[in-house]
């Protein structure tokens, strides 16, 4: 029994011989990482500041792309202004063209006469007679006169491109023509008296108009009574139903409308 006890514990001892080489080098690993850890912290350090530094890169750019984005913008405004001032110019340079450079822009040119009328400018300002002329007077031109029966076809179909009441009389442009020198003698403002009458819109018209404004004017004939008229002017309109007769008249200080220029052409 004593053989096989002393065995046992040499066995047992140079187990233990094994285990403790097996252990050495861990435990020299251990001491190595040990001495190399302020690397490894210091390695950390540099990373987390490089990745700080790269996050505050990233900060920057992004912001210089956000102010070139709008420096970008502005001007991509600018060239769009830009843009409509060209065709603005392109614009009035073809009025230029069409009327050949002989009439104002906003002008239009018929034959040897240009033409301003005030509702393309615009559509809510209307003025009497008087300011009307005045208007035309102060742009170097006067009231249209129209003398021939080509100019009075220019001006009816110009009425109906602008018309805006649903009525006849709703519309209209005041012209050069008045009586008020004369009662029922109607005079251009370049002095000729007007002596067609087939222009005129037939009496009968203005009682379908508004039958209350010349109630105190109808003779006992039905008809309007001119000589009790007031100091009327002359208004040219459209007609559908005959674009000869396209004249009425009103009061020139009381209604308020459009008005048609004149000036000749350069």
């Amino acid at each position: 029994m004593c053989f096989f006890t002393f065995s046992g514990a040499k066995v047992r001892e140079g187990s233990f011989h094994v285990s403790h080489s097996a252990v050495a080098p861990i435990i020299n690993e251990l001491n190595y990482l040990r001495s190399n850890h302020s690397d490894v912290i210091e390695a950390e350090e540099e990373a987390k500041n490089a990745l700080e530094r790269a996050v505050k890169n990233h900060t920057q750019l992004k912001e210089k792309i956000e102010k070139q984005k709008t420096i970008n913008d502005n001007y991509q405004k600018q060239v769009e202004e830009l843009q409509k001032e060209q065709i603005n110019l392109q614009s009035n340079l073809s009025a230029l063209e069409g009327t050949c450079g002989r009439c104002l822009p906003g002008w239009v040119l018929h034959n040897s006469s240009c033409y301003y009328f005030s509702v393309i400018e615009s559509s809510t300002i209307k003025k009497n007679w008087p300011d009307s002329r005045a208007d035309c007077i102060r742009r170097g031109a006067d009231l249209i006169v129209i003398d021939n029966k080509e100019e009075q076809r220019f001006v009816s179909d110009c009425d109906e491109n602008t018309k805006s009441e649903y009525y006849m009389f709703g519309d209209g442009f005041w012209i050069g023509l008045t009586d008020r020198k004369s009662k029922g003698t109607w005079v251009w403002i370049n002095n000729v008296t007007e002596v067609e009458q087939r222009y005129w819109v037939d009496q009968q018209m203005y009682l379908m108009y508004d039958e209350s404004l010349y109630s105190d004017r109808i003779n006992d004939y039905g008809e309007i009574d001119v000589e009790g008229s007031g100091e009327d002017c002359g208004v040219a309109v459209s007609s559908s139903s005959n674009p000869w007769k396209t004249r009425f008249h009103v009061s020139c200080k009381h209604e308020y409308r459009h008005w048609i220029c004149e000036m000749t052409s350069s």
